[in-house]
């Protein structure tokens, strides 16, 4: 009886939190008042449409952690299952279905909530009131003419996304799929929102993806687990050897992006000197119960540590959106035209020594190739504890590759791709066509599956057994369609820079990003298929490489033929409106730009093309030694079958005549 008193004690009490977390958001949106438009420009739609959006907005926000967490909890701590495809290989699928049950109901919820946020929101951007909403005419200009009513449709999509996931299968694979779309649909709002705004927001911006990623996974995931502990279910993450790191790290992140953006949002001024600040102080005393929550599960301090979870992350959440109806300081600082655009002044003009010397870290870059390398090097020593062996080279070349990352990213090439087309187009290049190189040659899922050990015939699948899972699936085999990669890998240079797209991205932050990391990306499925070390779902013949190598070529040539033409300038609109001091030739740019598209084209796949007959001749050497092998022990027979075979022939001949 005790026990089942105490288990819905903490459904109430997780309960409570989210109706307090609801009722800060309200009591703060309804004591600002008008304070948190007019001061910044905007039109006041009323109280009512702010009453509404701020209640929209906080079910939004709590039912995406809520779906979040419970897709990463059955995809790390919930329990798998494998099964068998016709013809492929072991797949896995989900064995429980509470998460699923969770994911199905909060992901309607988020869906029904974003998709009213997409008009409620759009309306209390433009300062419209209930009344004007029922203008179809006055809510769809509404809807289009701000970022947030386009973040929202991207949070709607991605949650239906994963609801129809939900309710149609159970499998590990597409619940990744989901997750992924699920952080793509937390994002959204996020990167759109206050830390746009403000000289150096480019640091809160990077800081707030990690933010996000991070509190999304790993605050979700407490609060499934506690979910799971009050329903009498298992708590399946202390079955994880690693749930003590993963919390530590996870709880770390969110503790320094935290301090970042309250550097950011303060913009210099006192924290105790303004209600952002505040809220901003209490959300870092949040994630200080968090951590010590995280702390005690890991002790298996289980219900002390449920309490202090769920309080910290109901704290976390409210304040969060309770900040998002008041303006900060950094909103009042003078900003610069480039500032708006970059989050910071150009003082020379891009020349080479300016290039190399004018370094502005790019936190979403280096901190990746932090983890990157630390991950690999781990795995590397892993297998040396064991006694096997791991190329140095390897381990050289993925070391290089991010290394050349932080490079292109952080130094000048990346400070000046922003107002320099052909410094943009110098550093699309690298990231697309150089630095995939040495990484695919790093072979890290070859090393995962190294160094990560199997699970028992009969035990649960466990970090091994979700990659061989990835690799084997049909998303990923149609992915590695060598006419989609090459499609792709082609069609991103016509299709970014021959419409709209680029013009409109490069307003924009986290659009910059995303083009730089789509750039790698693309770069390292096309070229996984022609040097990759790790084994691609799908394979290509050695002459079939050569040959989708060389197809790429007439394409780049033709691609930096078309900017050296002397055509309509791309992105003119965006480079017009710069306040730069210095003086650009926006014509004369894009000529260096074609040029550098050109030999940039061709360089690296001359390498490429080097590095592919070296991996013949290697291949080549290994056979010969087999044969080698084979014939000094007398395994061989290959010789005296086609002697026999010969033999036969000559018998036939004889017998025609």
């Amino acid at each position: 009886m005790g026990t089942t008193r105490h288990r819905r004690w903490l459904i109430g009490y997780v309960v409570l939190l989210g109706v307090l977390v609801i009722a800060v958001s309200l009591v703060t949106t309804a004591r600002m008042g008008s304070a948190s438009y007019l001061p910044i420009a905007r039109d006041y739609p009323g109280q009512a449409t702010g009453l509404i959006t701020t209640f929209v907005r906080a079910v939004a926000d709590l039912s995406s952690l809520v779906t979040v967490g419970a897709l990463a909890s059955a995809l790390v701590a919930g329990k798998a299952r494998p099964v068998r495809e016709s013809g492929s290989r072991r797949q896995l699928e989900i064995a429980e279905w509470f998460e699923p049950i969770v994911v199905r109901r909060a992901a309607a919820v988020w869906v029904l909530s974003s998709g009213l946020l997409i008009a409620f929101d759009s309306a209390d951007s433009n300062g419209l009131s209930l009344g004007k909403i029922a203008s179809p005419s006055a809510l769809w200009f509404a809807m289009f003419s701000g970022d947030f009513g386009r973040a929202w449709m991207v949070t709607c999509l991605t949650a239906i996304v994963v609801l129809v996931t939900s309710l149609t299968t159970v499998r590990w694979v597409a619940y990744l799929i989901a997750l992924w779309a699920a952080l793509a649909g937390s994002l959204a709002p996020v990167v759109v929102g206050q830390v746009l705004v403000g000289p150096r927001h480019d640091f809160a911006g990077d800081s707030a993806v990690y933010q996000t990623v991070a509190a999304q996974l790993l605050l979700g995931l407490a609060v499934v687990q506690t979910l799971r502990l009050a329903t009498a279910r298992r708590n399946r993450a202390l079955d994880r050897i690693h749930w003590r790191s993963i919390a530590g790290v996870g709880a770390g992140v969110l503790i320094v992006t935290e301090a970042v953006l309250l550097w950011f949002k303060m913009a210099g001024s006192s924290p105790f000197a303004s209600s952002t600040g505040w809220l901003t102080l209490a959300r870092l005393a949040a994630l200080g119960l968090v951590a010590v929550g995280l702390y005690s599960v890991a002790r298996s301090k289980l219900p002390l540590g449920a309490v202090l979870l769920t309080t910290g992350t109901a704290v976390f959440v409210a304040c969060g959106i309770a900040m998002t109806r008041i303006p900060p300081p950094q909103f009042f600082v003078p900003t610069s035209i480039n500032q708006i655009f970059f989050g910071f002044d150009l003082a020379k003009p891009p020349g080479f020594a300016t290039l190399v010397s004018q370094w502005r870290p790019n936190l979403l870059f280096v901190t990746a190739a932090v983890a990157a390398i630390t991950a690999y090097l781990a795995g590397v020593i892993r297998l040396r504890r064991h006694g096997e062996p791991w190329p140095v080279g390897r381990t050289i070349a993925w070391t290089v590759g991010w290394v050349l990352i932080v490079v292109v990213t952080s130094s000048g090439l990346g400070k000046y791709s922003g107002p320099s087309f052909a410094v943009h187009m110098a550093m699309h290049m690298a990231l697309s066509m150089l630095i995939p190189i040495p990484l695919v040659l790093g072979g890290p899922l070859t090393l995962a599956l190294k160094a990560l050990p199997a699970a028992a015939k009969d035990a649960q699948p466990g970090p091994h057994e979700w990659i061989v899972a990835v690799l084997h699936s049909r998303p990923l085999k149609a992915l590695y369609h060598p006419l989609l990669v090459f499609g792709i890998y082609i069609g991103s240079y016509y299709g970014l820079y021959f419409t709209n797209a680029f013009g409109t991205l490069m307003k924009f932050h986290w659009a910059h990003q995303l083009m730089n990391a789509h750039f790698l990306l693309v770069g390292c499925l096309y070229f996984g298929l022609v040097i990759g070390v790790d084994q691609t779902p799908r394979k290509l013949p050695s002459l079939a490489k050569l040959g989708f190598l060389f197809a790429a070529m007439p394409f780049h040539a033709f691609f930096g033929v078309i900017l050296m033409s002397g055509g309509a300038i791309i992105g003119d609109s965006f480079y017009q409106h710069l306040e730069l001091p210095w003086k650009v030739d926006l014509a004369a740019t894009q000529h260096t730009a074609g040029g550098i598209a050109w030999a940039g084209g061709e360089i690296p796949l001359l390498i490429v093309v080097v590095v592919l007959a070296l991996q013949w001749a290697v291949q080549d050497g290994k056979l010969a030694k087999r044969i080698d092998r084979h014939l000094d022990s007398g395994l061989d027979d290959s010789y005296d079958a086609y002697n026999a075979m010969l033999e036969r022939l000559a018998d036939r001949t004889k017998e025609t005549r």
